[in-house]
């Protein structure tokens, strides 16, 4: 199965509520941390969602 490697880019903070639950959800909490999640509609969302805050790359491991 496909992976995304996601990693926060900017800080959560002076965002709306909803962006902050969002890297919450997805177990973002420090600048430059990295998780790899599976490749799911559900992921791309929420990734979608704070596409300004973090990076993202197709991970296969």
């Amino acid at each position: 199965m496909r992976k995304l490697k996601i990693t926060l880019k900017r800080s959560r903070y002076g965002w709306k509520p909803e962006h902050r639950e969002t890297l919450k959800g997805l177990g973002l909490k420090k600048i430059g941390q990295t998780v790899v999640r599976d490749d799911t509609p559900e992921i791309r969302g929420m990734v979608r969602k704070i596409s300004h805050l973090v990076e993202v790359e197709e991970y296969e491991g």
